[in-house]
């Protein structure tokens, strides 16, 4: 059976499209059942229903509290008849809400190379600590910010000439294979979560 997925989205929607992609060329068995956005008019709604694929939107501030707009996205991923979420560039935390109802079962990108530079402002903060190597990570979502469990990473030189800009372009390529690569790890049944040890942290493991 095919992966089911919901993807949830706030900008253009290139991490999606790598899916979509991915799924089309028979790379990747999974169903994308729903992609979600906060933003109305955001691309990736658009390459959505260029592939067929149902689109919600659920803007954050027509809701009165965080708790109420995660319940309504719980609900629409359960409806929808997916298992795992996948947050592709989608700029919202999710609470325990959600969080708690797929545990382990929510899969987020990042641009950089976890734990360092976590948050929104990953390439900027490479390039202010001068580092030579940056890169993406794809991780299970917890209750904190880029804390959870590690699934994949993949490193990216950062060149003397780099700007933030061209720093976010080529780690780009790289965080379409690696997501792909994650997700196809997770349909495959190849990724298992290993409970911490006392006062550790879960780790995941691929076979």
């Amino acid at each position: 059976m095919p992966l089911p997925l919901a993807v949830l989205v706030s900008g253009n929607g290139t991490n999606l499209q790598a899916i979509l992609d991915a799924i089309g060329q028979g790379a990747l068995r999974a169903e994308v059942r729903l992609v979600l956005s906060n933003v109305a008019g955001a691309g990736a709604l658009a390459r959505a229903e260029r592939a067929g694929v149902p689109v919600r939107v659920l803007e954050h501030r027509a809701f009165a509290s965080r708790a109420e707009f995660d319940r309504a996205v719980a609900v629409a991923v359960r409806e929808a008849g997916a298992e795992w979420i996948v947050l592709a560039g989608f700029m919202r935390i999710l609470g325990p809400e959600v969080v708690g109802a797929f545990r382990h079962r929510i899969v987020n990108l990042h641009p950089a190379l976890l734990p360092a530079f976590p948050g929104a402002h990953a390439h900027r903060d490479a390039l202010a600590y001068g580092v030579k190597v940056t890169g993406c990570t794809v991780h299970l979502v917890d209750e904190g910010v880029d804390t959870g469990p590690i699934v994949l990473q993949r490193a990216v030189p950062v060149l003397d000439t780099d700007d933030e800009a061209s720093l976010a372009a080529r780690v780009r390529v790289e965080e379409h294979a690696l997501l792909v690569a994650a997700l196809r790890a997770i349909s495959e049944g190849r990724l298992h979560v290993e409970a911490p040890a006392a006062g550790g942290r879960a780790r995941v493991r691929i076979e």
